[in-house]
């Protein structure tokens, strides 16, 4: 079930409320990208004040309690007195603040403080309202702290990234200003009206001891994925249609004898994607091939895989949405407990997973792409869909930009989560590297957006070549919005732009809408 649905956990199209039963991945998406308020519930903010009160009563017994009256890491044994706590805390913050590197995306950077807002919510970390009421007030203020790409290792949380972000909290490190370049905290937060906290007990160690970056770049990438499977159908079935393919092969009781799930859900977007097509019932009758390449005959067997993995990784994802995220964590009943839940394995394995089904995505599509250009290939197609090859070279080199492209998510689909060394003096001797993982996700799916569009462009035009016979409705619909912006087959022209706008029609959903308003809603686990 969708954790929005919890009693404390209420979305609605204006604001998010923020209780202590967490939330859904399609909030983060709408706080890191269209800036929805959030706010934090009565219930959460009296929880918080019962669980802090245990946090003051650790330091005010002087009970051994790491990270609150001791060090960190391997300093964990060093004892810290009671009148020192706090400056521990600033000091955690301002030390684990060193990241380096290009800057990290302003979306990933909002979805990271309302993560981490989320899971002090839970009232497990014993910090203050007021740490997660600023956290709130920044991200409505449209505050977003700079944070730099190295840093995190998926375990003790994502430390340097969410250090950065803490150090927003107490007036220091920088922002994203107004004019888009970075500017000290202090002067920004004032012009917000809003005034840094002091650090009280365990609250500085509590900012940083999260999965919230991989987290949000997972739910990131599922959004956007969730998109670019249903798409991928589309351009798929357009290159069917451009290659004088068969839809025979998608067939329900065919598919039935396989019962996964991904794979018949890709079926029956292939099929109805070109249900009514002239150009496939052109050659139903008289055409020689027994049978098509695989990288159309096995489309829904991929990209029903990729939907499956989908599946899995969001189940993941709702998971880590509703749980506590801190070490140590206080229980209600005063107990205070080391453990691991800080440690990215369960959303870094599935970060991996996905760039595995994206680069696999990525690799068929752009082997359908190659047949449409191969004249040995592609049953009556000019060379490089140009209808003057020779002196025009048509979309050959476009297939190189998509070649690289794909090849690029090869790379990527290595595993980062199978990656460890250990660190601070082999107290952390094994991490998940869960961050390099969401950071290579975040690549392959930009790549896999890019693919697509040059398949997108290469198709539309194979299906024009196909006139007078018309395309299926669906995909004759993705044919005509391309065109309202990018020219059909003819001579040779700057393909860039044309490259680029085919990629923003469908990063925009302008290209999905048109098909889907034609065919009605396309599957998606």
């Amino acid at each position: 079930m969708l954790l929005r649905t919890m009693k404390d956990t209420i979305a609605t199209e204006d604001e998010i409320q923020l209780g202590s039963a967490g939330v859904a991945a399609a909030d983060v998406v709408r706080v890191a990208r269209t800036g929805t308020p959030v706010v934090l519930t009565d219930a959460a903010r009296a929880a918080m004040v019962t669980s802090a009160a245990l946090v003051d009563g650790f330091v005010a017994g002087n009970t051994p309690v790491y990270g609150v009256t001791t060090g960190f890491g391997s300093l964990a044994s060093t004892v810290i007195p009671a009148e020192r706590t706090a400056e521990l805390q600033v000091a955690l913050v301002r030390s684990h603040a060193a990241g380096m590197g290009d800057t990290v995306e302003q979306e990933v950077v909002r979805a990271m403080l309302f993560l981490r807002a989320r899971s002090l919510a839970m009232a497990r970390s014993g910090v203050r309202p007021e740490l997660v009421q600023l956290q709130l007030a920044m991200l409505n203020a449209g505050l977003v702290p700079v944070v730099r790409e190295h840093g995190s290792l998926g375990a003790s949380g994502d430390l340097a990234p969410l250090s950065h972000c803490a150090l927003a909290l107490i007036g220091e490190g920088e922002v994203w200003g107004p004019d888009g370049r970075p500017e000290p905290t202090a002067p920004a937060l004032r012009r917000a009206g809003l005034t840094p906290v002091a650090l009280r007990a365990k609250e500085g160690l509590a900012l940083i001891n999260g999965t919230d970056g991989i987290l949000g770049m997972l739910c990131l990438a599922l959004h956007d994925l969730g998109e670019l499977l249903r798409l991928a159908d589309v351009t798929a079935a357009m290159t069917v249609e451009g290659l004088l393919g068969t839809d025979r092969a998608f067939a329900a009781d065919l598919q039935a004898l396989r019962p996964q799930v991904g794979q018949a859900a890709s079926a029956r977007n292939l099929t109805r994607l070109l249900a009514g097509s002239a150009i496939v019932a052109s050659h139903r009758e008289g055409d020689s091939r027994v049978q098509d390449a695989y990288s159309l005959r096995c489309t829904p067997q991929v990209h029903g895989a990729a939907l499956d993995t989908m599946a899995h990784a969001r189940t993941i994802a709702e998971r880590e949405l509703a749980s506590a995220i801190d070490n140590p964590m206080i229980l209600p009943d005063g107990r205070v407990e080391s453990c691991g839940n800080f440690h990215g394995a369960p959303v870094g394995f599935v970060c991996d997973f996905l760039a595995i089904a994206a680069a696999e995505v990525s690799a068929i599509a752009e082997r359908r792409t190659d047949r449409m250009l191969d004249v040995a290939r592609s049953h009556g197609l000019p060379p490089f869909l140009s209808p003057d090859a020779g002196v025009n070279s048509g979309m050959m080199i476009a297939h190189y930009t998509q070649v690289s492209m794909a090849l690029e998510n090869q790379r990527l689909a290595v595993p980062a989560s199978t990656q460890s060394m250990p660190t601070s003096a082999m107290q952390e001797d094994h991490v998940s590297n869960g961050w390099s993982a969401a950071r290579k996700l975040r690549r392959s799916v930009a790549n896999l957006r890019r693919v697509l569009a040059v398949e997108l462009v290469c198709a539309a035009a194979a299906v024009d070549l196909r006139g007078p016979l018309q395309p299926a409705a669906g995909t004759g619909a993705a044919v005509r919005v391309l065109r309202e912006r990018v020219g059909g087959p003819g001579p040779d022209r700057w393909l860039s732009p044309d490259l680029r706008t085919a990629e923003q029609l469908l990063a925009d959903g302008t290209v999905l809408h048109a098909v889907e308003t034609a065919i009605g809603p396309l599957e998606v686990l």
